[in-house]
């Protein structure tokens, strides 16, 4: 694992576009990755963490980046939790998929 990420490839983790993350970086003081002397952005896994849950909170839950950045001052920890539940549950969503497509398959030979 490494230590440091560029803005490029944490976009492309999240699925956004760089203008997004500098944007986001300007709206919520929380958001402040480690810049290089000729400020080239260096973030953490920390870092990441935090632009998942604006991830969440702007694009899946539809709050206002203001918004967000209110409700992870109020309560960060519940936020998380909150997304770790929802991703727990979009996991366990896509398994019982699966076996409801396996089964639909056996349907034929079970009569």
């Amino acid at each position: 694992m490494k230590m440091y990420y560029s803005i490029r490839e944490v976009a492309e983790r999240i699925g956004i576009p760089e203008h997004t993350l500098r944007f986001w970086e300007k709206e919520i003081p929380s958001l402040n990755p480690k810049k290089t002397h000729t400020g080239i952005r260096q973030y953490t896994e920390d870092d990441i963490e935090l632009i998942r849950l604006i991830h969440h909170l702007v694009k899946e839950q539809g709050l206002t980046v203001k918004a967000a950045n209110k409700r992870l001052k109020i309560s960060k920890r519940k936020v998380m939790d909150n997304q770790e539940i929802i991703d727990r549950l979009k996991t366990i969503r896509d398994e019982l998929a699966k076996i409801k497509s396996k089964l639909d398959e056996m349907a034929p030979f079970l009569d």
